[in-house]
């Protein structure tokens, strides 16, 4: 008996034998699909498979998480379990004054631990600041490193950690491409404990530093899971010392990396598909795993923030978004985030006059968390069409009625929200409140194209023209 390929092909005129043919190698086509070929190689002949490239998996990863109040005082323990000799205890100048470094301290001397304390960093880093605290790592032989404080130490941290491993490495080798080279690191780095202090960065959960990037005034950061603390320690009580507007801005931040993840382009629709799982980057898109987190923190955001951000005595609340922090920065940390964080990087990099209020520095600051928020009604007016229902969701989490909405309004009804929700908290209003004009949005805008890490996980492309109106149109809110 012949095969049956060939018996069609010997079947019928001229036009239907073309036809055969033609359909055979379209299943031939489609006959492999799996991510197992997708290197073209297979046994016998050359590839006729064509495998899209989309990733088809994500991978989640967070660190080791212990909550409770007063749960500092063990670190001591902790690191004699590790089997520590020399210990790198990292903080910023404020916070070296103040009891969660006190807490930390005294721990480490109940328990013998012996180590170093070094409380220069910087509140929103540079590679400068980065640079400085990865010179004092090198410089001794710790075996171990503890960071005391918000995103900004627990992030420098992870730096000196990196560096001080890989002391032949450049700077540049795993800073994010296109700004840096994007090297994956291989292999582990010593073990770092996170005791974070603020609500806002979920820093202690995940494998990305963030720094100001001087010679381009923009943000950028190193991302890799090698990075994510062996544990961090979320101690409530901790929270109770930050002052109102810091409370705030952390607040937003964590406000963000909820909406931001949760409204990502899906994992299957994120490009490319790694040809090895370590090119598998942190940010990989929305997921059902990072979904559950993602929505509950924008859940206990909408019910306590308020509340923390008013009275600094709430333990309630100040401890409710403790653990909304965490729960965003597992969400974030293996989903993303995308243009309000994109966007972000050169208003905070960019700063020129601007002050904070209740942050202890002398130079000019924006806060991370509010050059995250400031764009938000605008980007989530933008994004609303590409995935409606989870926009309309998420005005409904932050008190919207929805009940009578269209899927076409969900857009304006989200940013609607965001406007009431940063109006009762009293968010400066717009760009302009923090020193920027219209004549400074090409400049924002190339500060924006290097975050391509994270604005590609955009549910909608966009252009930069696109980013030129979403500035502009942030420059007031109310």
């Amino acid at each position: 008996m012949k095969p049956a390929a060939v018996l069609l092909l010997q079947i019928g005129s001229m036009a239907r034998r073309d036809r055969v043919v033609h359909l055979i190698r379209q299943l031939e086509r489609a006959a492999c699909r799996c991510p197992a070929h997708s290197s073209g190689l297979h046994q016998g002949g050359p590839a006729v498979c064509s495998v899209s490239q989309t990733d088809y998996a994500f991978e989640m990863a967070s660190s080791n998480i212990r909550y409770g109040e007063g749960v500092t005082r063990e670190i001591g323990m902790d690191l004699q379990n590790l089997g520590a000799q020399k210990v790198c205890v990292m903080t910023d100048r404020n916070l070296s004054r103040l009891p969660p470094v006190k807490a930390v301290l005294d721990s480490l001397l109940k328990n013998s631990v012996k180590h170093k304390l070094y409380d220069n960093v910087r509140v929103e880093p540079t590679d400068s600041s980065f640079k400085e605290a990865i010179s004092f790592a090198k410089n001794d032989s710790f075996d171990v490193f503890v960071a005391v404080g918000g995103g900004s130490v627990i992030d420098t941290c992870k730096a000196a950690n990196l560096y001080s491993s890989r002391p032949d490495a450049d700077f540049l080798d795993f800073v994010n491409a296109p700004i840096g080279k994007g090297k994956p690191i291989v292999g582990n780095l010593k073990p770092l404990i996170a005791v974070p202090t603020t609500a806002g960065t979920g820093s202690e959960t995940t494998g990305v530093a963030i720094f100001d990037f001087e010679p381009l005034k923009a943000k950028t950061g190193i991302a890799s899971r090698a990075l994510r603390p062996v544990l961090g320690l979320v101690d409530p009580l901790h929270t109770l010392h930050m002052p109102q507007r810091v409370a705030a801005n952390s607040g937003f931040d964590v406000l963000c990396h909820a909406l931001e993840s949760y409204t990502a382009l899906p994992y299957n629709q994120r490009t490319p598909r790694p040809s090895n799982p370590i090119n598998r980057p942190a940010y990989q898109g929305s997921n059902p795993i990072s979904d559950v987190w993602s929505r509950h923190a924008l859940n206990v955001v909408a019910k306590y923030m308020k509340r923390a951000v008013r009275d600094p005595e709430d333990l309630e609340a100040r401890s409710s978004m403790h653990l909304a922090s965490v729960f965003a920065g597992i969400g974030f940390g293996n989903a993303g985030v995308h243009l309000c964080h994109g966007m972000s990087y050169p208003i905070a990099g960019g700063v020129k006059t601007h002050m904070a209020k209740g942050y202890s520095v002398e130079h000019p600051l924006v806060p991370h968390g509010l050059s995250v928020v400031l764009t938000s009604p605008a980007v989530f007016t933008f994004t609303a069409p590409m995935c409606p229902e989870r926009h309309l969701e998420a005005a409904e989490i932050l008190g919207a009625d929805i009940r009578r909405v269209k899927r076409e309004d969900a857009g304006a009804v989200l940013a609607d929200a965001l406007r009431g929700f940063l109006f009762d908290l009293q968010v400066e209003d717009g760009l302009e409140a923090v020193g920027y004009t219209k004549d400074d949005i090409p400049a924002l805008v190339r500060g924006t194209i290097p975050q391509e890490r994270v604005t590609k996980l955009s549910p909608r492309q966009h252009t930069e023209e696109d980013l030129a109106q979403l500035f502009e149109a942030s420059m007031k809110l109310y």
